[in-house]
């Protein structure tokens, strides 16, 4: 198997095992062998157990990371922007369920290394959005970013919920619940024309 190919096919596993057992009991023998490999080899690749953590936990982060800069990207409206990061959201823990417990549920937050990436989702989704907010409000950016950080967290932390309490509601009612919520905040402020900041709400307010 090429390496690359290789070098993937054991974050899956990794990734199962990780979720399943938690970091300090999953072991490097189990995660060799659900691999169908030596232990040699899945050294080659990664040179201890928190080496393959850390590979994984990079590689969950940064899908979050693109996902909201697509969402923010998919739309110059920005009530259809404020829906479409909610529902990257929600779709990340529906669908990557085993990789979203693992940035956000972590046994092993207490390791710098750890808490740098998980911190940095929060973090670099967060300027992502202020950077919307600051270029179409006129806000400045510690104003931006304490908004932008808020809406993250809206989105992170009700997906969670949703997903923890087995929620009737279904995948797009909470989004557009949590949607609604977000815009009707977010929507009230005035938008930034010309670099003069006009009396009227944000592009998108019916």
């Amino acid at each position: 198997m090429p390496r690359t190919a290789r070098r993937a096919q054991l974050l899956e596993v990794a990734l199962e095992v990780f979720v399943e057992q938690g970091y300090h009991s999953a072991s490097m023998d189990e995660i060799a062998d659900r691999a169908g490999v030596s232990k040699p080899v899945l050294y080659q690749h990664f040179p201890g157990k928190l080496d393959l953590y850390l590979a994984l936990l990079e590689t969950s982060c940064d899908t979050v990371i693109e996902g909201v800069k697509d969402a923010l990207a998919s739309t110059h409206d920005n009530r259809k922007r404020v829906e479409a990061t909610m529902g990257l959201w929600y779709d990340y823990v529906a669908d990557q369920g085993a990789a979203f417990r693992l940035v956000f549920e972590s046994d092993l937050t207490s390791d710098p290394a750890v808490r740098e990436q998980v911190d940095r989702v929060v973090e670099e989704s967060a300027a992502l959005v202020a950077e919307v907010i600051s270029e179409d409000t006129g806000l400045p950016p510690a104003a931006s970013h304490l908004l932008a950080v808020s809406l993250v967290g809206m989105g992170h932390v009700g997906a969670r919920n949703w997903l923890s309490h087995d929620s009737s509601l279904s995948r797009s009612e909470a989004v557009q619940l949590v949607s609604s919520l977000a815009w009707r905040g977010i929507g009230g402020f005035p938008r930034n024309e010309d670099d003069t900041v006009q009396d009227k709400p944000i592009q998108g307010v019916e």
